[in-house]
């Protein structure tokens, strides 16, 4: 009887700990970003770059989680970028209780202890000039994230042992820095990724405010611009979310004071409230269907505990018309919330159509033959060009639905209804795609008359646009639409008005789409049904 008793004890402590490893895994470990953002399949021999402690770090009470030192990886600079300085601040979600900060302080979110000792550095931390053409012999530095509040906290729970001080932490490495050369800057650069891409928006002017005026600074997000945005089931999952993050680690003595002013500490947590009040430049680079937003904010489990949305928030090419249109809303709240700071000439703006997170660690995101692109510009070369003043970069991609993981057989079987009178629509093939062939796309509008230009991003046709069939409108039936139109590289159609009808865009032969090209159509209104062949 005794035994059977364990065995009870035993089966209940085993359901309990299974309960709550499901239970962190649905919720918290969203929230903490599994992706190793510098790894890169093209990469076969990155540059590995040490850990550097903060020595001086805690006298200033400058520590981690668990009260370890913070650290660096910095590959020094040479030859005509020996004073350029490059900051590179990781990301890595957040924690909102002391639950998950309890849990966040035995990885190396939270401590130093289990940091690796050496990272590789790719992407726009390469050190050759052909991955990175623009920053590749700057000093470039990677501090590292063990706070859980995107470096902006300063406070603490002794009763669990946990230290908050991200704010300080940024503090000591920046005087740690600036002691070892930073000072004499002629250029410098702030830059993240995901948590640490919403830092850098939170510290940019800080990070001015260490230079001379004479020194070159401006501040690049990465996968940072977090929207405070409903979620799937009504609710607001980010902003609960960083309620508890700016609530427990004493956030908001260190925000932006034109923002508290007048909105509450949770608000200015969020980068759209903060962007048009950034006096640095600053270059915003996100993906429009920003992958890690869809998983953990837009459609979490919590949100979804009926996994309507499981397969579309794993796999886009899974979502139904639905689920598109209501991805569609997201870019649009996200060009929004861009909008009153598009409008100053010193900003930069590179909104792909990807579903991706985080864009400039990577190897093939940043600079690769296959890298995303937007008007033939991949982001290293949009970057550098903001940085340099060497061109105004405003670049937004059309709104694509991406078809990646969609096989051609499939692709005629979808169809379905899109977008809405008010906003740009549509996408055939996203700039990410690989390469695909379409043998014919075709968009209806039924009782109003809608504005296409037809955009090719393509490498080579295989053949120009055959004649297409004719027809008018009369009597409320349908027409069908001729465009006759060679096209060469990167070119695209006269802008067309249809005065309702069909638009139909037929070949001869087969169109090869090489990657990181793109066959879209801009409308101004309503589209009633779409489909390829």
């Amino acid at each position: 009887m005794k035994l059977f008793g364990v065995w009870v004890v035993l089966a209940f402590a085993f359901a309990q700990l299974v309960t709550a490893f499901l239970d962190f895994n649905e919720t918290e470990l969203s929230f903490l970003e599994s992706l190793e953002y510098g790894a890169s399949k093209i990469n076969y021999n990155p540059l590995m770059v040490g850990l550097t402690l903060i020595h001086t770090a805690g006298a200033k009470g400058a520590v981690c989680l668990d009260g370890t030192l913070p650290g660096y990886h910095w590959h020094r600079g040479y030859g005509s970028g020996a004073n350029s300085w490059l900051i590179q601040l990781e990301g890595g979600g957040w924690c909102n209780s002391i639950r998950t900060c309890v849990y966040r302080k035995k990885t190396r979110r939270g401590s130093s202890t289990y940091m690796e000792k050496q990272i590789p550095f790719t992407g726009i931390l390469s050190e050759k000039a052909e991955e990175n053409p623009d920053f590749f012999n700057w000093n470039r530095i990677k501090l590292r994230y063990c706070d859980g509040a995107s470096f902006t906290g300063d406070s603490e729970n002794k009763a669990a042992q946990l230290q908050f001080r991200g704010q300080r932490i940024w503090l000591a490495a920046m005087e740690d820095l600036m002691s070892k050369g930073m000072r004499y800057a002629n250029q410098a650069l702030l830059s993240g990724c995901s948590a640490g891409g919403l830092a850098a928006i939170l510290h940019c002017d800080e990070f001015r405010n260490l230079f001379p005026r004479t020194t070159r600074v401006k501040c690049l997000a990465d996968a940072g611009l977090f929207l405070d945005t409903v979620d799937v089931s009504g609710g607001r999952t980010l902003r609960s979310m960083y309620s508890g993050v700016v609530g427990l680690q004493g956030v908001q003595h260190n925000l932006p004071r034109i923002c508290t002013n007048h909105l509450d500490p949770t608000s200015c947590f969020f980068p759209q409230n903060l962007i048009s009040h950034i006096q640095t430049p600053l270059f915003i680079l996100n993906a429009a269907y920003d992958s890690w937003q869809i998983q953990s904010s837009i459609a979490p489990p919590s949100a979804d505990p009926h996994g309507y949305w499981h397969d579309c928030r794993l796999n886009h090419a899974k979502c139904s018309p639905s689920q598109i249109r209501f991805l569609q809303g997201f870019r649009t709240q996200m060009l929004n919330a861009i909008k009153g700071f598009a409008m100053s000439r010193r900003n930069g703006l590179f909104i792909n159509s990807c579903f991706a997170h985080c864009q400039s660690e990577r190897q093939d995101t940043w600079f690769a033959d296959d890298s995303p692109e937007i008007r033939n510009k991949p982001i290293a070369i949009a970057v550098g060009d903001w940085y340099f003043d060497r061109a105004g970069v405003k670049s937004i991609d059309c709104p694509t639905i991406n078809l990646q993981h969609m096989s051609l057989q499939e692709s005629h079987k979808w169809r379905g209804v899109i977008g809405d009178r008010h906003s740009q629509i549509t996408t055939i093939i996203a700039t990410c795609a690989p390469p695909f062939q379409v043998k014919a796309a075709t968009f209806e509008s039924p009782d109003f008359g809608f504005e296409c230009r037809v955009c090719a991003m393509v490498s080579t046709w295989r053949q120009s646009y055959s004649e297409l069939i004719n027809g008018k409108r009369q009597h409320g039936h349908l027409h069908r639409y001729t465009l006759g139109h060679t096209l060469a590289s990167s070119r695209c159609l006269p802008q067309v008005w249809l005065p309702g009808g069909v638009l139909d865009l037929s070949y001869t032969h087969l169109l090869w789409l090489p990657p990181r090209h793109h066959l879209c159509c801009l409308c101004h209104h309503q589209i009633d049904r779409w489909s390829l062949k």
